[in-house]
């Protein structure tokens, strides 16, 4: 009789990790999804180029105001 029991859980067991759970998509796609948002951001070894001379300075180094990259404080002043 406890054979049959451990015998039935053990079958829905496996049918349950099989067909019903399936976490290697969830984890994907939420991974996915965080390798998407990185995508959009800029990352920190990027060149941008200045929005008033034009020369091209690393993220790190640039200024950010309204929406636009500056390479320095003149010339973001220069804009203004």
């Amino acid at each position: 009789m406890i054979l049959k029991i451990l015998l039935l859980v053990g079958i829905i067991a496996v049918v349950y990790f099989i067909f019903i759970k399936k976490p290697s998509q969830v984890q994907k796609s939420t991974q996915d999804d965080r390798d998407a948002k990185k995508k959009d951001e800029p990352q920190s070894n990027e060149m941008i180029e200045c929005s008033t001379c034009k020369i091209y300075c690393s993220l790190d180094d640039a200024i950010l105001s309204n929406g636009k990259y500056y390479c320095s404080k003149e010339c973001l002043e220069k804009i203004k």
